[in-house]
């Protein structure tokens, strides 16, 4: 005995445009009967959040799979899996295709040399599977667009409930993150963290999806814009600021990688109000109380 629940989509044309489509999502427990061995042409994750089963790769090869884990079913990979038949699994999988795909799996989300992957904890994808459940009502005149959003946030926790990365995120991209701005060369940062250059663009590509320049250089440049947008400092200090002694350098490179030069891009963004700038993450669940002003004033 078992039970699915299963829908389908065919988003139009102009949904496909945004890069990530959901073509399905489902939910099913029990003692499922073997799926395959088959091919697809689109992406399927599949979440197991209770039981064990087994994954049969193209090569022969057998893998046991143990919740919680994901299966990455990728297009043109034949594939063979299902749970035990004694004790079944609890599931839940979304369907879905796009051009977005290949930056996810460049990035490292999605993993075709790797089907089965063990997760931390499956609540998060899970979760994000239940949404995209409940969008799949009849009638939903958002579905195409609401489903298709989810698959990206799906996709990111899936990443975040990856049993091989640490649930707070990596210490090495943390320190990195913290001296994103000292005027270090990546060797200089390898070195500082008794790596060495190839290992530190290991880790940072295996936990962040880029190069160790691209990840500071993403740091550097997030906080060259607030300083931008929220001091009036020159642009040589906001420079200095983020780890370029050249400003004319600096300058050309925010150029490059933004579209505008550092000037422009203040006099779009500027937003500097009195009370200063807060380097504190606020908490948009608890927006502070502003009293309204007495009457016939303000």
């Amino acid at each position: 005995m078992y039970h699915t629940w299963m829908r389908f989509f065919t988003p139009g044309p102009a949904h496909h445009r945004l890069g990530l489509v959901c073509l399905g999502v489902g939910l099913q427990y029990g003692a499922l009967p073997a799926v395959g061995p088959r091919t697809l042409d689109h992406h399927v994750a599949v979440v197991i959040n209770t039981g064990a089963g087994w994954y049969l790769a193209p090569d022969g090869r057998r893998t046991t799979v143990t919740a919680p884990a994901l299966l990455w079913l990728t297009p043109g990979i034949p594939h063979h899996y299902g749970p035990d038949p004694d004790s079944g699994w609890d599931e839940g999988f979304a369907v879905f295709a796009g051009p977005a795909t290949t930056t996810y799996t460049e990035l490292g989300y999605i993993e075709p040399d790797r089907p089965v992957v063990p997760l931390s904890d499956a609540a998060g994808p899970r979760a994000v599977i239940g949404r995209i459940a409940r969008a799949a009502r009849r009638g939903n005149p958002l579905l195409e667009v609401e489903t298709g959003a989810a698959v990206h946030e799906l996709l990111v926790a899936l990443r975040r409930a990856r049993a091989d990365l640490a649930p707070d995120g990596d210490p090495v991209l943390k320190a990195l993150a913290r001296d994103a701005c000292l005027p270090l060369a990546v060797a200089e940062h390898a070195a500082r963290h008794g790596m060495t250059p190839a290992e530190l663009r290991t880790a940072v590509r295996r936990g962040a999806g880029c190069s160790p320049k691209d990840y500071l250089l993403g740091i550097r440049l997030g906080r060259a814009k607030e300083l931008l947008a929220a001091t009036e400092l020159p642009v040589a200090a906001v420079a200095r600021r983020v780890g370029y002694d050249d400003p004319a350098y600096f300058s050309r490179l925010f150029t490059r990688r933004v579209g505008m030069p550092p000037v422009r891009f203040r006099a779009q963004q500027y937003r500097a109000v009195p009370g200063g700038w807060s380097n504190q993450v606020p908490d948009p669940d608890d927006p502070p109380m502003i009293e309204p002003s007495p009457a016939g004033q303000g």
